[in-house]
This record gives structure tokens, C-alpha cells and sequence, in this order.
């Protein structure tokens, strides 16, 4: 079974981990961020820019300018990242049927697979930016080639 992000999330939460690992020592161009975290350069604009409508960044332009995060990377969790690139994290399609999922006459997979879910959720929220920099800081990506 493969659950995994999209590339919108993928990008967004390495967008905010950069971010979040230069915190408090200025403005990131989004070429510097893209290079570092192996975000193709012709998303990292958009995902950049959903994060800023979003509020968890900060864009300033002009040749001092750049990105930052809107807050602390210990105010901002996973989920509002997720979230933001990827939209709310729900149950949408019944996983037996392929139909849009109720509340009402929902299938006999429902309780377990939407229990599940909001552990995940629980999970991305109880996450903050400052934990995953945290753990990036004191290990490398697999392999120590990068990003992705």
C-alpha cells in the first residue's frame, strides 16, 4: 500500500524544512531554496507562493528580498503545511464503493480506515516545523545525496 504526498506537498514541506533550518538569519531567494532542497525550479514560484496565500510564509521583494516563515517553526506544525499544499486532509471517496464518502450509510471499511486517518492527522499535528529540523539537522537524507 503506498500513502505518500503529492508533489505539491512533497515540495511544500521541503520549501518550509529550508526555511525552518535557516530560521532567524534572514530572507531565502526561491533559487536558494530550490537548490537546496532539490525542488525543481519552475514549481518552487507556485509552491511558494500557495504558502505566502497560505500564511506561513512571508515574501518580501527586491534584491534584499525574499522568503521566510510568518512564525517560529515551533508555532507552525506539519499539518498546516500539508494542508495548505494539498488541502484538508479527509476521507473523500468510500474505499468499497469509489463513491463520495458519507457520514450516513457509509461502507463496512469506514470506521477503521477514518480512525486511521485522523491518527495520521493527529500525528502531523502534534509535529511541528522545529522537531523535523531538529531531526534533518542531526541526520542526513538517506543515502546523504540530497533531497529526493
Amino acid at each position: 500500500m503506498k500513502i505518500a504526498l503529492g508533489k505539491k506537498g512533497d515540495y511544500s514541506v521541503r520549501a518550509v524544512l529550508d526555511l525552518g533550518l535557516h530560521y532567524g538569519t534572514g530572507r531565502r531567494k526561491a533559487h536558494e531554496i530550490a537548490a537546496s532542497m532539490r525542488i525543481p525550479r519552475k514549481f518552487a514560484p507556485q509552491i511558494l507562493a500557495k504558502l505566502v496565500r497560505s500564511g506561513l510564509l512571508t515574501a518580501t521583494a527586491g534584491r534584499d528580498g525574499g522568503y521566510e516563515l510568518s512564525r517560529a517553526p515551533s508555532r507552525i506544525c506539519l499539518l498546516d503545511v500539508v494542508a495548505a499544499a494539498e488541502g484538508e486532509v479527509e476521507l473523500q471517496r468510500c474505499i468499497l464503493r469509489g463513491i463520495p464518502c458519507a457520514k450516513s450509510g457509509t461502507c463496512a471499511a469506514h470506521e477503521a480506515w477514518s480512525v486511521a486517518l485522523e491518527a495520521m492527522v493527529k500525528q502531523m499535528r502534534r509535529t511541528s516545523i522545529a522537531q523535523i529540523v531538529r531531526r534533518a539537522s542531526v541526520s542526513p537524507p538517506h543515502g546523504s545525496k540530497g533531497w529526493g
